[in-house]
């Protein structure tokens, strides 16, 4: 019981490893783009174009992964694709002109798929471990890698180094630093264990079941999508904030769901998951009221806004812990189901903003954003539904004793 435990914890390490260094990543490429855009000369079309051809190619590699996880175990899946992952960042850091780009961003977007998978299975194999949340730090912790991208690349520029060359440092050292991470995780079962385990019970997910927690995910990453994209644009055409006040819209939202993210799974511990993805959906869509209603609050726009969005931080942050939390429950195999769901939910994230930006371009901006606040309902009215249809399939837990769960 000590070799086992003992496994748990430095898994657990290992995985917030993994969410770091993935999110790093994100932060670096993302902070990069314009420096990236200068060097090649590509205009908001061709590198829009790029940002689709990244997601086009994760979300082809998501579904792919799943079955590479069921096959080959998250372990081994992570211990190639963590490295690989930020490797192929090099393709678009070195590309010579615009088709070399877009070539190199599918690999590049294939590589950070098969990553966001695997690294989720291996979360929701850790949990199990555990027999209580922990999914949820996960995630802020990519969030955390994310904001160390940011401040980075900050920092480089403002000494006047060169971002291609910051992009070239991290494509080389990062695919190092998973390494360590990758030691830790959870040894793979011996070979006749795993193949009795897969003879006695798949996963016990039917499709219908997948297809809601589909559901919920998408509804949930396009509302999130719309805030990360939208925020500071609405506060600065409808609420005609100062150019210096408009983007604290989005870094209230960012702030509130990076912190709940991180303190989200004592929260989830005390009220369930049920409740939990219930209360996720009301607050979120309150918020989005909220900040459709601004405009009519006259001095208090601002303020009424930024409390808005920081509401659909703190409902939307726990939305995909929960659900990625509720399939790893059921027991099974993981991989395919979550990659499905994995899918599903990137996919609103894909489009959601640009459906937004065609219906915002047809009527207005808060025409646009009732989408996301009924969507926001839509977690809750197919999340809890679907969690209760999960519970009655979970197992009874093989927990890792109270002692060992710090």
């Amino acid at each position: 019981m000590n070799k086992r435990r003992d496994d748990a914890r430095r898994a657990r390490i290992g995985v917030f490893g993994f969410f770091f260094l993935a999110g790093l990543v994100m932060g670096l490429w993302a902070a990069g783009l314009p420096s990236l855009n200068d060097r090649l000369d590509l205009g908001p079309a061709r590198l829009g174009s790029v940002l689709l051809l990244i997601s086009g190619g994760a979300l082809v590699s998501m579904l792919v992964a799943g079955p590479l996880v069921d096959r080959w175990s998250s372990r081994a899946v992570c211990w190639f694709a963590g490295p690989a992952s930020a490797v192929v960042l090099l393709g678009p850091a070195l590309a010579p002109d615009y088709l070399w780009l877009a070539v190199l961003a599918v690999l590049f977007g294939l590589g950070l798929g098969v990553t966001e998978v695997a690294m989720n299975a291996h979360s929701v194999e850790v949990e199990r471990r555990y027999a209580r949340p922990i999914i949820s730090a996960f995630h802020g912790t990519w969030s955390l890698g994310g904001a160390a991208g940011g401040a980075i690349t900050a920092l480089v520029l403002q000494a006047g180094l060169d971002a291609q060359a910051l992009l070239v440092v991290a494509g080389v050292v990062v695919p190092f630093l998973y390494l360590p991470a990758a030691r830790l995780l959870l040894p793979d079962p011996p070979a006749h264990a795993a193949e009795q385990q897969a003879a006695r019970s798949g996963s016990p997910l039917k499709w219908g079941l997948i297809a809601l927690l589909g559901v919920a995910a998408f509804a949930g990453h396009l509302a999130e999508g719309a805030a990360i994209d939208w925020a500071a644009l609405h506060a600065r055409w409808v609420l005609d904030a100062d150019p210096a006040a408009a983007p604290l819209a989005y870094t209230v939202f960012a702030v509130a769901m990076t912190t709940i993210r991180l303190l989200g799974d004592p929260i989830r511990a005390r009220l369930g998951s049920i409740r939990t993805i219930q209360l996720a959906g009301l607050l979120a869509t309150c918020g989005y009221v909220l900040v459709l209603a601004a405009p009519a609050t006259g001095s208090l726009a601002l303020a009424c806004a930024w409390t808005g969005w920081a509401l659909a931080g703190v409902g939307l942050a726990t939305v995909v812990p929960v659900i990625f939390s509720a399939v790893g429950a059921a027991g099974g195999p993981v991989g395919k189901a979550l990659s499905l769901v994995t899918a599903f939910g990137y996919s609103g994230l894909l489009v959601g903003p640009a459906v937004l930006g065609y219906v915002a371009e047809a009527s207005s901006l808060p025409i646009a954003l009732i989408v996301p606040a009924v969507l926001s309902a839509v977690v809750a009215l197919t999340g809890a539904p679907s969690i209760r249809s999960l519970d009655r399939l979970t197992p009874a837990p093989d927990p890792v004793p109270a002692s060992a769960r710090d």
